[in-house]
């Protein structure tokens, strides 16, 4: 009984029944290989200018941060405190 338990973990992961696995088509995988990492279109490794025209924006547009508009920081801090559920000093539902 203990060797079955054992063995039901080893079911999935084998070259027959993982159709994610290369193993069974050596042209799909030749083919991956030659591919690698061309078309990706993500990072910045073979376009010199793309990279520093994004470390010149940087969080320049964002929005998210209130480092220009103290307005905007102390608003956002009353909120914060109004809606937070903690019950704050003095709450009387201790």
């Amino acid at each position: 009984m203990a060797n079955n338990q054992t063995n039901r973990g080893h079911q999935g992961g084998t070259a027959q029944n993982n159709p994610g696995n290369f193993a069974n088509d050596r042209e799909k995988a030749s083919e991956a290989g030659r591919k690698g990492g061309q078309s990706s279109g993500g990072n910045f490794a073979n376009d010199r200018e793309r990279a520093s025209e994004a470390g010149r924006k940087g969080g320049q547009s964002s929005g998210g941060n209130f480092a220009n508009d103290r307005e905007r920081a102390s608003e956002a801090g009353r909120k914060g405190g109004q809606n937070s559920h903690g019950g704050g000093r003095g709450s009387e539902n201790r």
